[in-house]
C-alpha cells in the first residue's frame, strides 16, 4: 500500500505531457529566446498566442505584423494568435496552422510534447510534413524565459 501511495505521488508531481501552457520559442540562428507563447485548449482544439517578446537591442519593442497577408496584417505581434486549429491525433496535435510573424507566412502545423512535458516539437510545413522544419520550444517557468 505504501508503494502504491509513493508511486501515485510521484506520478502526480511529474509534469504533464501536454502542449497546454506557456512556452519559450527559440531563435533558430542565435539560439536565444524570442517569445513566450501561451497554448490553450477550447472544445478539443488548441490555439496559441504570443504573450511577450524577448527583444534584442535595436529591435522594435512593439512590432506589428507588416508582412502578414490576412486579417493580422499590421496588427501587434504581442497578443497575436499564431497557432490555430490543432486537434489531438495520437501523441501529437495536427490539422492546424502556424504563423511566422517575421515573414508573414502561414504553414500547416504539427506539435508534439516530449514525454517529460518540458519540450515541444513544433513542425511547420507546406503540403506534406516532409517539406518543412521543426523548432523546439521549451516549457517556460514563472519569471524565466
Amino acid at each position: 500500500m505504501l508503494l502504491w501511495a509513493c508511486a501515485a505521488a510521484l506520478a502526480s508531481a511529474a509534469p504533464a505531457s501536454t502542449p497546454i501552457g506557456l512556452w519559450t520559442t527559440i531563435d533558430d540562428t542565435s539560439g536565444h529566446p524570442r517569445a513566450l507563447v501561451e497554448i490553450s485548449e477550447k472544445n478539443g482544439t488548441l490555439s496559441g498566442r504570443i504573450v511577450s517578446l524577448f527583444v534584442e537591442p535595436g529591435e522594435d519593442p512593439d512590432p506589428h505584423c507588416e508582412k502578414c497577408t490576412d486579417a493580422r496584417r499590421d496588427q501587434r505581434v504581442i497578443g497575436m494568435q499564431i497557432l490555430s486549429g490543432l486537434q489531438r491525433r495520437g501523441d501529437a496535435w495536427s490539422g492546424g496552422e502556424i504563423l511566422d510573424p517575421e515573414s508573414g507566412s502561414v504553414y500547416r502545423a504539427t506539435i508534439r510534447p516530449s514525454a517529460d512535458g518540458q519540450r515541444l516539437d513544433v513542425r511547420g510545413y507546406i503540403g506534406i510534413s516532409l517539406i518543412g522544419r521543426t523548432q523546439v520550444w521549451r516549457r517556460a517557468t514563472a519569471g524565466a524565459p
